[in-house]
């Protein structure tokens, strides 16, 4: 069996899926669908501490699935903009990971991840595979990727 990495970019999932459907993501479900014959080697979810009592639920899930959560704390800056951005963590992971994997998996539509996947993509000819929402996923990002697989009806709650 394929051994499989997948590297989740929480808010980005959550907004795009709000944004282009009014729904949630389907976490178990696309579980189910990623991980089909092959072997998981690990599992991230990247996400903000708000410490809120919701949020620590939607981790708890997100840990019973079969994820590590990583948390970053939330940062309101002074002029009421936020700060909670993954995207190092999640390329240090991806790096480390695409070296053991055969199949990275990453759910994002963050342009930013384009060079990411070329690079894991030619030095460890690792496959890669992008969830995203068709409309706000990059193109440069879904170029980048072996597959693309679009974030529809039966990846939705």
């Amino acid at each position: 069996m394929d051994k499989v990495a997948i590297f989740v970019d929480v808010q980005n999932i959550y907004y795009t899926t709000k944004q282009s459907y009014q729904r949630h993501f389907n976490y178990s479900a696309f579980w189910t669908k990623a991980t089909a014959n092959r072997t998981v080697i690990g599992a991230f979810a990247y996400a903000i501490d708000k410490g809120d009592s919701k949020q620590l639920g939607f981790q708890q899930i997100l840990r019973n699935i079969g994820f590590e959560v990583k948390l970053k704390p939330y940062i309101q800056r002074c002029d009421g903009s936020a700060k909670g951005d993954w995207d190092v963590g999640i390329t240090i992971d991806v790096m480390e990971y695409a070296a053991k994997a055969d199949i990275v998996i990453l759910l994002s539509g963050d342009g930013d991840f384009d060079l990411l996947l070329n690079k894991v993509g030619s030095t460890y000819s690792v496959t890669t595979e992008v969830y995203g929402v068709p409309a706000l996923t990059a193109p440069s990002l879904i170029n980048a990727a072996s597959r693309f697989i679009a974030i529809d009806d039966k990846l939705l709650l």
